[in-house]
């Protein structure tokens, strides 16, 4: 889908349209439009601008428990980013301090929503009020059989909120006998992340009669407290801010809701409190259940408190005395942990949902409050923040920032030097008087640690200074002033407050605040400024307005204030707000005595019940002031320090909701205007407080609009109005359509309009009145020139945090993405915006410029890449290889490449160097699907030859080159620190310049690491001290300076004097530290002229680096970058050496696999006892140069004879280091310090090598096997061949052996009759094969398993079919194999990642040499003509010449021959034997090379393809060739052999193609006959191929998918079966021969379900198979035409399951949404969608045959429909009438997070990380819900995978109720039911297939496959089973049962 991208440049004074009307004329001149359009896939919707928290509480009927009550409180949260306020103790802007203070003490819920008028709230279904007898008063009835379709929801909507501040929410209900009920909670919090997270606490409160297990007939009213707070910190470590909706679902009787911020007792009265003087908070009168005199409240009611006050809970059954002996209370085990935090202890694994009912006997008058938190004690001038203890033993971090200091000079950033425990003040001077309170530093204190920073430093202080700004509003965007000379504008830009000069454009700026401006205000000389910041208690400070400099810093008596104004002279101050009890307070400060050393004193302060949220004062009498409000306009007077007001007698008008006012001009000194926000302008006589002039803005009416009504002054709509403004002559609106107008004083006419792109918020006319400021919701700012009747933008700014930048240097221009899904293109000269790009359906990620062309790239949510053109404003390509929302881009500085990842761990390569870029290459599971969204999580090095990023885990660090993609090293970042509490992970990576090659990382545990990018050394390591990780890093170009960003704050280091400093003074040489941001910092970047850089968060900061260009020469003294000292963060010598003498101390450790480095010769040593395979790097490297790779005279290497722990490897003078003896007990020997297989080599750019598949799943240990001959199933046949093996096929033409591998197996086919033998006993992905000569040994290698991290290496006895012997060696996997001539040898290759050739006796099965080879090797053969010599081939040729020993040891002579420019000088990957003496070798590029063995010298080679070659054979005068490109090509090479004797004569075009085919994929295993005539090839493609070069054909012998198997279907008769898969095709095979005989393929789109379509009149032309794509859409395939007969699309998202009616003439689809929809199969219609499941995949379909009234219900047709949310719903349903009804709806809980654990990849295991456990909140963690129809009993319901245990449950649908459990070893993954006996077969992720009987409960196990088996499949006549894993797909008989 190609994306369209319109953009219009936009110039440096942006314009908006304006309209000139005069009284005759309506017409204007058109818009102009300044944004383009990006992408086109539609988003769900407007993500809310905060984060919310979705949960319920629900109440299930236990199974086998008659009348119990069941309950799961369930708390989910969906959190969009949001911002976070950095104080402790700030409210947010839709739940606030006003918000939160008219609710206290308590509030009424359904009293202040007015329920019973169902105007703010909503009712569905059977809702009803009615008489209580217990409580004596209406309550309301929710009942019906779903709870989905029954409730009581406030509000209305979803889209609006509740916005209840108070903590504890009181529920007043009573559960209706033997039924469930669900009550749902969305909550808001103040996080700033993006998780989907849901807690889940089952309980079980069951009461009646003493008989256990039976419920009383009634249940008892209940009070429900839930500590909203409590519950999301301890179990989500989220800050709870306020409560949005509430759904009460059915079954239940509601009495009321109530909020309060008190914990209530509900059984204490107020009189007994008062009269026992009890500490307890009693439940208000209006709360409180009635209680009979003389009874108590336990008996008739029930209090439940969660979570209780203990940190602990029992999971076992709990019995409270407070209760009948019959109460019985049962809290299951919640393991929940969203997020990892810093335990001491183990501590969540015991924490469990308490439900608490309070004892009337013992310790009736405990406080029933939980224990508070304790609270953070921070200090600002200390870079360590003080540990709090959480639950559970926990120690948190708290995130909130102290206001560092008071200080501001202006035009500068506020600085603090924050390295050690004292803090350097920037300007001491401008000291405020008033201290705040978070600052402890006395100015003692603070000189000494000047002091010290000045003894340490060596960079100028400060060195940064805040040059400008590019961003407005923050707090709100109401706030824009003149200065009194109309030269400059005043305004806020977050915590910032900003003069703009109009005319030059130059910025002063205001720096002090740490939180968002909530108002400004400026007297009338332009001497003082005052601003307020929206934290409560608000901070004021007051400005002197020409010097910059702060005179006065206080906090005001209320909470954040809205409004401030000064009055003419500037004596007085007002500002409004509100109080704690939430009463609008209006405060008058003095200040006349500021500029004279006074302070600001609070004058008068007034109370008010009236809102008043515009404040003025009079500008002829600073004694008199004005508000409005919502419903008010008052007039206030001060006199004799009191002050007083009068309400102005509205009459009609009283009920507007006003926004604005102004007085009028000096001539008409008694006139105030007032606005309102129906459209309403009234002018008010303020001397006689009444309304002179009422007047109204209406929309126009068009008179060709026939429906138009004329609208009266009160009826209809009108257009809100925001703001106005009062000059002499004329009145400027603002109004919410857009429109700035100018009317006259008597509003006859518009004089002029100008429409704005959004909202108008505020309008100010200046001194003058010549211009009107004007500014929007959007965040432009601008003003209209009246005289000239332009408009002139003065700022643009992003609406929402930024979330990544991106520099263009040659141009000078940035680029912003921000979560108001723009991306906005800057000029950094200017700063002004130049493009401005908007994209409404996904939000942008990430952005990066391309270097050198004109164009940048964007990664949005949906996944997609798009690359735009800066000339042409328009998107040039579209790429949407990522499933994933976009976590980064990385361009390379060469431009050649980019790079994405995404959240799903994919990453991609792109070729950028061509105008429209493509996708090269497409890795999955590398990238750390964990991290958030940043610039900073993967980085390319500067000479762009390396790539890092985070992955594939968040503890580890990988680098890998950019051309290629291998892999050169791994570094384990959480085994930097074994000392900390934690696993340290990494949060961002920055590069340094090359050399040296320095990478940088950030880890969690708020230190920076600078490693060996080649290596992985430590090289230094630096403690930054403050509480948060560094998020962004960045690194000039010279090396000179350092840059992070934590939190808000930005810090400077002087990196290139630390690096020449020793280890000590460099961890103690503090930064400098600037603040100005008010919410956390995303990303910095250095400018390209390195004078300046950047900080991006709530707005654009651009700072000045004040260093002298000249001092940053490299021959300068200072900036001179020395060479670093190393600082090891590892062991010291002496640990390594007691590492490598067998000291069993762990060493410090970086896991590094594998660095690009060649072996070292060195000492040997045995390992230690115990030793279990890991490696260490050593310390020394050694590098191509200082090896001697001579090509001379052969060398013999020679092993000494000495004892095994200390013997060396001798070398007596060759090339290479060859020789080492195999240790006695296997254990490899350790060459060099720590061991020469910690000499890992780099993975070479050859597709010849293997590379195992990633697999999330582990193998199963304890397997129940059946015993022999008493199986169930027997493997019948294997459908696939394995395509990611190689050279994993063998053919013997004598004895017509022949064998591939499929997996973990090794199938045998005799190629006549079709028939297969399957060998099992590998764990893991077989990756190659050999046979030996007399064709009776079969040799086959694999990864090892789980518990075994070796290869295995199995021989079999071909005659007899079973494993002769099981060998181990290789640490990674095998890349060849090979036996000598005379088959007594068998020698094996490992791969890069092991690197030793290893030599075998295969009489004995004994290891008789071991070599490590010092590069990649490709491929090897043995000689035909000579047993004992071996070739390989890689950067040369290396012939090996074995010799034996006396004593039967073998020792290597080695010679090694590079290979010549003349050939092209490429690396060598394939080699075969010709005629003696010849060798022939293919290269990577396609080029053939002929060898004299004798002579050692290529004489001749030709160009063979034009891609890399992977396959040579060689047989008398033929050559085949099998290449990357596909083609198998046959050549003439019978004059090689003449040639060869004419030396240099030799000439390539004696070489002849004789034949050439194309495959369907690369060529990775060929055999051939002795004539080669005829052979087999296998490709990646998972497919064998018989080629005959005689007739010119290739023919499909085996056929398989190559992606991931997704679904099976049969055929009504059993004779064909259908699969789909990922690859995009669907195929048709035959069952009893298993031969493909149809497929059908779409591009670019992966099949995800199957059906076939139910016998039809018995006609089989028309058998139809239905298959659902990943992009909705659903085909319809003919068998009998082979073409697709229909498509159609009823889905928007992709399909994940099918079913067809039981005539066969409806299908029913569901997608991932939860969406199911109904169409018809001959017209394409669909005519019904259910909703339901909506927000979770649907996973099951099933539809059958059944008369469903013994179910209560009308239809023919009983289908079931299962979703991931863990919810089935069974529906009777009558297609041809159009009727559908629901059966019964079952809902059952998740399991927690230990319960479902995903394996990590055997490449990012680390022994001290934790067992990877996923959050099965996350989609596609949980297991998948499996149900169907029992085949021998359809009023059973079969179900796996729900629920909390692994188990198969039985579900009745006539009683309603689960009759039986059979519990499992795993979660299911695919489930299957036998239709003839009561089997059912179960897939599961640990590799295995279970087959269980239902009617006697045994079981069996059966392994074979490799990886999760995602697929079971009954055939119809119950003869045969299909399982799938992966690719791979088995089928097997059943023959017992």
């Amino acid at each position: 889908m190609a994306a369209e991208a319109r953009g219009r440049r936009l110039l440096s004074r942006g314009k908006t349209a304006v309209k000139r009307k005069w009284p005759d004329s309506n017409s204007g001149l058109p818009e102009e439009r300044q944004r383009g359009k990006l992408g086109s896939i539609p988003a769900p919707g407007p993500a809310p601008c905060r984060s919310h928290v979705s949960g319920a509480v629900t109440y299930l009927r236990p199974c086998g428990v008659s009348g119990a009550v069941a309950g799961l409180l369930l708390l989910g949260t969906r959190c969009v980013p949001c911002v976070r306020c950095a104080s402790a103790e700030a409210g947010s802007a839709s739940c606030g301090a006003m918000a939160r203070v008219w609710q206290q003490p308590f509030l009424n819920v359904f009293r202040h929503f007015k329920v019973d008028e169902w105007k703010r709230s909503t009712k569905e279904g059977d809702v009803a009020a009615v008489t209580d007898k217990t409580l004596k008063c209406t309550v309301y009835r929710v009942r019906g059989s779903v709870s989905a379709s029954n409730y009581i929801q406030l509000p209305k909507t979803s889209t609006q909120s509740l916005g209840l501040t108070g903590r504890y929410l009181y529920v007043l209900f009573r559960p209706l006998p033997t039924k469930h009920f669900v009550i749902h909670l969305d909550v808001s919090t103040e996080e700033f992340k993006s998780t989907a997270t849901w807690l889940q606490f089952p309980f079980i409160c069951e009461a009646g009669t003493p008989r256990e297990g039976v419920a009383s007939p009634g249940a008892r009213w209940t009070c429900l407290q839930l500590d909203l707070h409590d519950i999301l910190l301890v179990y989500l470590h989220r800050c709870y801010s306020h409560l949005k909706g509430v759904r009460l679902c059915a079954s239940m009787l509601v009495r009321n809701l109530y909020t309060s911020d008190l914990c209530f007792n509900p059984a204490v009265t107020v009189a007994e409190a008062r009269r026992a003087k009890l500490p307890v908070t009693p439940m208000p009168r209006e709360m409180a259940f009635p209680v009979p005199k003389g009874e108590s409240w336990h008996d008739r009611y029930v209090h439940i408190r969660f979570p209780s006050g203990s940190s602990h809970v029992p999971s076992k059954l709990v019995q409270k005395s407070g209760f009948p002996p019959e109460a019985v209370l049962v809290g299951h085990v919640p393991r929940l942990l969203p997020s990892p935090v810093a335990c001491s202890k183990p501590a969540w694994d015991s924490r469990a949902l308490m439900v608490q009912k309070h004892d009337p006997a013992a310790s009736r008058w405990a406080p029933s409050m939980p224990r508070p938190l304790p609270e953070v004690s921070m200090s600002c001038e200390r870079s360590e923040v003080s540990h709090v203890a959480g639950p559970g033993g926990c120690i948190q971090e708290p995130s909130a920032w102290a206001e560092a200091t008071d200080e501001h000079a202006a035009g500068d950033g506020l600085h603090v030097s924050a390295g050690q425990p004292t803090v350097e003040p920037a300007a001491p001077e401008d000291a405020a008087p008033h201290e705040s309170p978070g600052r402890k530093q006395s100015l003692p204190e603070a000189a000494l640690g000047k002091k010290r920073f000045q003894q340490r430093s060596f960079l100028p202080d400060p060195i940064l200074r805040l040059k400008g700004v590019i961003g407005f509003g923050g707090h709100s965007t109401k706030w824009a002033l003149w200065t009194p000379d109309g030269a400059a504008v005043v305004y806020p830009c977050h915590a910032v407050v900003v003069v703009l000069h109009v005319e030059t454009r130059e910025q002063r700026l205001f720096l002090g605040h740490t939180d968002k401006v909530s108002a400004l205000a400026l007297d009338g000389s332009g001497s003082l400024l005052a601003s307020a910041q929206a934290r409560p208690h608000s901070m004021l400070r007051l400005w002197d307005f020409q010097t910059g400099s702060c005179l006065a810093l206080f906090r005001s008596p209320v909470h954040t204030i809205c409004s401030l104004s000064f009055s003419n002279s500037g004596e007085l101050l007002c500002g409004v707000g509100k109080d704690r009890h939430g009463r609008t307070t209006v405060l008058v400060w003095g200040v006349a005595q500021l500029g004279r050393g006074g302070e600001a004193i609070i004058l008068a302060q007034a109370h008010s019940d009236a809102d008043v949220q515009v404040f003025r004062v009079a500008f002829f009498d600073e004694a008199r002031m004005a508000s409005c409000g919502r419903g008010n306009v008052r007039l206030w007077r001060l006199r004799g320090g009191v002050l007083r007001s009068c309400a102005v007698d509205l009459g009609e008008h009283h009920a507007l909701e006003f926004t604005d006012l102004a007085f009028g001009p000096a001539q008409d000194g008694h006139t105030l205007y007032v606005c309102s926000r129906s459209g309403h302008i009234l002018e008010i006589d303020h001397q006689r407080m009444a309304v002179r002039h009422a007047r109204r803005l209406l929309p126009l009416q068009t008179p060709r609009d026939p429906l138009a009504q004329k609208q009266t002054f009160s009826s209809g709509p009108g257009i809100a109005i925001s703001s106005l403004g009062v000059s002499r002559s004329a009145c400027a609106v603002g109004s919410e359509d857009g429109y700035l107008r100018l009317w006259p004083l008597d509003f006859s006419s518009v004089l002029l309009e100008a429409e704005h792109e959004g909202p108008v918020t505020s309008v100010r006319v200046s001194p003058g009145g010549l211009r009107v400021l004007s500014t929007t919701s959007s965040g432009h700012l601008g003003f209209l020139d009246v005289p000239s009747q332009e408009y002139r933008m003065l700022v643009r700014s992003h609406t929402a945090p930024v979330l990544a930048l991106a520099i263009e240097r040659s141009r000078g221009q940035l680029a912003t993405v921000s979560q108001d899904r723009t991306v906005r293109v800057w000029d950094l000269a200017t700063l002004q915006q130049l493009y401005d790009f908007m994209s409404p359906e996904e939000a942008p990620r990430a952005v990066a410029f391309h270097p050198t062309q004109p164009t940048f790239f964007c990664g949005f949510s949906s996944g997609a890449v798009r690359s735009f053109s800066l000339e042409s404003a328009e998107a040039l390509v579209e790429h949407r290889c990522h499933q994933g929302a976009i976590t980064s881009l990385a361009a390379s500085p060469d431009g050649r490449f980019l790079f994405s990842a995404c959240s799903r761990g994919a990453l991609a390569q792109y070729h950028s160097g061509a105008p429209r870029c493509r996708v090269l290459r497409v890795a999955a599971n590398v990238v750390c699907q964990e991290a958030c969204p940043s610039s900073s999580i993967m980085v390319v090095s500067r000479d762009s030859r390396l790539l890092a990023f985070v992955g594939p885990s968040k503890y580890t660090v990988s680098v890998v080159d950019t051309a290629s993609l291998d892999e050169l090293l791994k570094v384990d970042v959480s085994a930097l620190d074994l000392a900390g509490s934690c696993l340290d992970s990494a949060v961002a990576l920055c590069f340094g310049p090359s050399p040296p090659s320095h990478l940088l990382v950030s880890t969690s545990s708020n230190t920076i690491t600078v490693l060996d990018a080649r290596s992985g050394r430590v090289v230094r390591q630096l403690s930054c001290g403050h509480p948060a990780a560094c998020a962004s890093l960045a690194l000039s170009a010279d090396g000179r300076f350092l840059l992070t960003a934590a939190e808000r704050a930005v810090r400077l280091w002087d990196y290139a004097t630390q690096a020449g400093l020793s280890c000590q003074v460099w961890a103690t040489l503090p930064p400098q530290v600037y603040i100005g941001h008010s919410e956390p910092v995303q990303a910095v970047a250095f400018i390209p002229n390195q004078q300046q850089l950047l900080s991006v968060g709530d707005a654009i900061f651009l700072w000045d680096i004040l260093v002298p260009r000249e001092s940053w020469s490299p021959g300068s003294v200072q900036g001179a970058p020395r060479p670093p000292l190393t600082c090891e963060a590892g062991p010291g010598a002496g640990e390594l050496d007691g590492v490598a003498s067998g000291a069993r101390a762990p060493p410090r450790q970086v896991s590094v696999s594998p660095p690009a480095l060649p072996p070292e010769p060195g000492l040997c040593a045995e390992p230690p006892e115990g030793f279990d395979g890991a490696v260490f790097p050593s310390d020394e490297s050694h590098g191509p140069e200082d090896l001697h790779q001579a090509s001379g005279p052969s060398v013999l290497v020679q092993k000494e004879a000495g004892r095994a722990d200390d013997g060396a490897c001798g070398v007596t003078g060759g090339p290479w280091d060859l020789g080492r003896r195999p240790h006695p007990c296997g254990w490899p020997r350790a060459c060099s310090t720590v061991g020469a297989r910690a000499r890992t080599l780099a993975r070479p750019d050859s597709y010849r090598h293997f590379t195992a598949r990633y697999k999330a799943s582990s193998l199963a240990q304890g397997l129940s096997l059946p015993p022999a001959g008493d199986e169930w199933l027997r493997l019948k046949a294997v459908v696939g061949y394995n395509g990611n093996g190689r050279t994993n096929l063998v053919w013997s033409p004598d004895t017509g052996f022949f064998a591939y591998t499929c997996g973990c197996l090794v199938v045998v086919e005799d190629l006549h009759s079709g028939a297969q033998q399957h060998w099992l006993g590998h764990p893991e992905e077989i990756s190659t094969l050999a046979l030996s000569h007399d064709a009776q040994v079969l040799v086959s290698a694999s990864g090892g398993s789980g518990t075994a991290s070796r290869c295995q290496i199995r021989l079999w006895d071909v005659p007899r079919g079973s494993c002769r012997q099981l060998l181990s060696h290789h640490d990674s996997a095998v890349q060849a194999l090979a036996f000598s001539p005379d088959d007594r040898l068998l020698v094996t290759l490992g791969d890069c990642g092991d690197g030793t050739l290893a030599l075998w006796s295969t009489a004995t099965c004994e290891l008789l040499s071991s070599t490590r080879l010092p590069e990649p090797v490709h491929s090897m053969a043995f000689s035909p003509w000579h047993a004992s010599e071996l070739a390989c081939v890689g950067r040369g040729v290396l012939t090996l010449q074995l010799l034996w020993g006396q004593a039967g040891d073998v020792s290597l002579q080695a010679n090694r021959e590079p290979v010549p420019e003349e050939a092209g000088g490429f690396e060598l990957s394939s080699l075969c034997y010709g005629a003696p003496p010849l060798l022939y070798c293919g290269s990577s590029e396609g080029q053939v090379s002929v060898w004299d063995t004798r002579a050692g010298r290529c004489f001749l080679a030709w160009e063979a393809d034009d891609g890399e070659i992977g396959v040579l054979l060689c047989s008398g005068t033929w050559l085949v060739s099998g290449s990357n490109t596909r083609r198998l090509r046959l050549w003439a090479v019978g004059a090689v052999s003449e040639l060869w004797c004419r030396g240099s004569g030799a000439r390539s075009s004696s070489v002849f193609l004789e034949r050439e085919l194309t495959l369907d994929g690369a060529v990775v295993s060929a055999v051939f006959h002795d004539s080669m005539d005829m052979g087999v090839v296998g490709t990646t493609a998972g497919t064998l191929w018989y080629v005959s070069w005689a007739e010119g054909t290739s023919t499909r012998l085996i056929s398989g998918h190559r992606s991931k198997v997704n679904d099976v279907a049969f055929s009504p008769n059993e004779s064909h079966c259908a699969t789909c898969s990922d690859d995009g095709s669907v195929r048709v095979w035959c069952v009893a021969s298993t031969e493909l005989l149809i497929q059908f393929q779409v591009l670019s789109q992966s099949c995800l379900c199957l059906a076939w379509s139910p016998p039809s009149c018995g006609r089989p032309e028309e058998e139809h198979v239905a298959a659902g794509y990943s992009d909705g859409t659903l085909r319809v395939f003919s068998i009998a035409r082979s073409a697709v007969e229909l498509k159609m699309c009823p889905h928007a998202a992709a399909l994940r399951a099918l079913a067809f009616s039981a005539d066969g003439q409806t299908i029913i689809s569901g997608d991932k949404d939860g969406l199911v929809a109904v169409s018809r199969l001959r017209t394409g219609m669909t005519f019904r969608v259910l909703s339901d499941h909506r927000g979770a995949p649907i996973c099951t379909l099933q539809s059958t045959r059944k008369e469903c009234g013994d179910f209560g219900a009308e239809g023919t047709d009983l289908w079931l429909a299962a979703s991931g949310d863990q919810r089935v719903s069974v529906w009777a349903s009558d297609w041809l009438r159009d009727h559908c009804e629901l059966v019964d709806w079952l809902s059952f809980p998740a399991p927690g997070l230990t319960e479902v654990r995903v394996p990590a990849a055997p490449w990012a295991q680390c022994p001290r990380l934790p067992p990877c456990t996923v959050p099965p909140q996350v989609p596609g963690c949980l297991p998948p819900s499996l149900a169907a129809f029992c085949p021998w009993d359809p009023a059973v319901l079969v179900c796996a995978g729900l629920g909390v245990y692994p188990e198969v449950v039985f579900y009745s649908l006539r009683q309603k109720q689960v009759v039986e459990k059979i519990p499992l070893p795993f979660f299911a993954v695919s489930m299957s039911l036998c239709p003839g006996a009561h089997l059912v077969a179960i897939g599961f992720s640990e590799r295995m297939v279970r087959l269980l009987d239902c009617a006697s409960g045994a079981v069996q196990d059966f392994a074979g496959h490799d990886d999760s088996v995602q697929l079971c499949r009954f055939a119809p006549s119950a003869q045969l089973l299909f399982t799938a894993a992966h690719s791979e797909i088995l089928v097997w008989e059943v023959t017992g049962r």
